[in-house]
């Protein structure tokens, strides 16, 4: 998916040395293409940083996408550079009024061990699903928003006594899925979550019609599901992942001492290499050519130039 810069983006350079294609704002005017809004409701720590884990797989198709970032009102991102929240994030409302957006990510967050009705922006989250659900907007829950998704549509997480955290296998069950088609069989996936469904709980959901199941690995359980209408996809791994996120997440739970995590499984720190960036790229790129394919093109007003100015402070994690 070819990303839109505006002609200054700080971000430019990165993307040239990792083949991440991207066009000016000039350049995609002149294509005959429209262009997908992909909205982003990024609620990771250090929002800023994280952005690039998302944008690299999106960048490798001709598609066009217009990736518009969206700011929770009732959360405070205390981890995040709030100037640059104020200058590139829009508030759901006002996004989905001037972008009509054609699918909406909800990334993961640090709040898994929390009970629903303690995560301070709980309904406003439910809010902007409801309005993307009557919309026919296709959604995508990464990690704790697969897990909000799920709860969303009924289906109840649990706390896990030991964290998931490593690079697991991973076992495609629809290999002629739209979606998953193109991933392998087995494919290598990353898990950092203290939470998630029991595998009995799911299965029951899908006996009842309720929800697809996608995937499965040994450790972690299902991985990915879906909506029988294809509108909601749960993913509960880190497949936008990069390995010096992993090591980062690995470096802040030592240092915080958690007897509840171990040590990262099958990633080796000192040399760690990336067994599922491919699948990765294929996953995202599934996922929006879904997008593209299911969603109507209503063309609506242009969106303030400074939206897609994306700033990445920590672009030597990148991969």
């Amino acid at each position: 998916m070819t990303i839109r810069l505006s002609p200054n983006h700080r971000l430019k350079p990165l993307f040239e040395r990792h083949h991440v294609t991207w066009l000016s704002e000039e350049a995609a005017e002149h294509q005959d293409i429209r262009p997908l809004r992909i909205g982003i409701l990024n609620i990771m720590p250090r929002a800023e940083e994280y952005e690039f884990n998302l944008l690299a797989p999106m960048g490798r198709s001709i598609l066009q996408i217009i990736p518009i970032w969206i700011r929770l009102r009732e959360h405070d991102y205390k981890s995040s550079d709030h100037d640059h929240l104020d200058k590139h994030y829009l508030p759901f409302d006002w996004a989905q009024s001037v972008a009509s957006l054609d699918g909406l990510i909800v990334t993961g967050a640090p709040v898994e061990e929390l009970p629903w009705e303690q995560v301070t922006y709980w309904q406003e989250l439910c809010g902007i699903v409801d309005v993307a659900r009557a919309a026919n907007t296709c959604l995508l829950g990464i990690c704790w928003g697969g897990l909000a998704l799920a709860k969303y549509l009924g289906i109840e997480k649990m706390i896990y006594p030991q964290k998931i955290f490593g690079v697991y296998p991973t076992r495609n069950l629809v290999p002629d899925h739209p979606i998953m088609g193109g991933l392998d069989d087995v494919f290598w996936c990353p898990q950092s979550r203290h939470s998630g469904i029991e595998d009995a709980v799911l299965e029951a959901a899908a006996k009842a019609g309720r929800v697809r199941l996608l995937a499965h690995a040994e450790k972690g359980g299902y991985t990915i599901f879906e909506t029988p209408d294809h509108q909601f996809l749960m993913h509960l791994g880190h497949q936008e992942y990069n390995s010096t996120r992993l090591l980062e997440e690995a470096r802040r739970d030592r240092e915080r001492g958690r007897a509840d995590v171990g040590p990262l499984e099958n990633l080796d720190a000192a040399q760690p290499v990336n067994n599922w960036r491919a699948n990765r790229n294929e996953f995202f790129n599934s996922w929006i050519k879904h997008v593209y394919l299911t969603t109507p093109y209503i063309k609506g007003p242009g969106l303030p130039a400074p939206v897609n100015e994306i700033v990445v402070d920590n672009p030597g994690g990148a991969e």
